[in-house]
């Protein structure tokens, strides 16, 4: 039976315009509110698949990806101490580039592995025909038990201008397997999060899709090499880069 709730409904995946059973919620509304807070917990406490993931960064041509664990000896250290999470466990040797790539578990390993590669699949034809003359991308790196600040420490390994970092964001009630892209110019430990710019809610096909993410992120990065800076300073509103 429609309701005058329906059309907004059908424009997000909030819970609004609950129907009930006296004073409660209807039982098929608290079963789905289970459902997703139990999805929700398991994309927290999951383990990122390195090989599989591996394999599918291989394909995309940059070399053989590196695995990076953060300080967080397990996934219960790095819940409780995201300090850990935004280090790695020891010296990172890596090849240098002037653009790091980071993939990381992040609070959803699944939204990771799901959204990843096809992200960076969309995204290399733009960048190849966007970076500046010159410019190298690094291999892949997976960083597992890994803080968005951990992709800080990758950038400055390879002496990167520009460091990406693709993440499994905060589950919430409504989605549990959304990507986070974030950007960083001149990337060095102690970066403040208000020099990155971040395109968020990547998750086809009820959030940004990954053709639409990989087209984002290349007119920010093509911004940030003109004006030589992120976070705050580089803003991308209807396509127009300004700073």
């Amino acid at each position: 039976m429609s309701t005058s709730w329906d059309p907004l409904r059908d424009r997000t995946p909030a819970r609004i315009g609950l129907s009930r059973a006296g004073d409660a919620a209807a039982t098929r509304h608290v079963l789905e509110s289970a459902e997703a807070l139990a999805l929700a917990r398991d994309a927290v406490h999951g383990r990122l698949d390195v090989d599989r993931l591996r394999t599918e960064l291989r394909g995309l041509g940059l070399g053989e990806p590196v695995h990076v664990p953060s300080a967080a000896p397990d996934r219960p250290a790095f819940l409780r101490r995201p300090d850990l999470g935004r280090r790695p466990a020891g010296d990172v040797d890596l090849p240098a580039a002037n653009l790091a790539l980071v993939v990381a578990d992040g609070l959803s390993a699944e939204a990771a592995a799901r959204h990843a590669t096809g992200v960076l699949t969309a995204l290399l034809p733009e960048l190849r025909d966007g970076l500046t003359a010159g410019w190298t991308i690094g291999p892949p790196v997976i960083a597992t038990q890994a803080r968005v600040a951990l992709g800080d420490h990758v950038g400055a390994a390879q002496g990167a201008m520009l460091g990406l970092v693709l993440i499994g964001e905060r589950p919430g009630l409504s989605a549990h397997d959304s990507l986070g892209a974030y950007l960083t110019w001149a990337p060095a430990p102690g970066t403040a999060d208000s020099a990155r710019n971040c395109v968020s809610n990547i998750r086809p096909p009820h959030g940004l899709d990954h053709a639409a993410a990989a087209h984002t992120l290349a007119r920010l990065i093509a911004g940030a090499q003109r004006i030589e800076a992120t976070g705050v300073r580089l803003k991308d509103t209807s396509g127009l880069l300004e700073s």
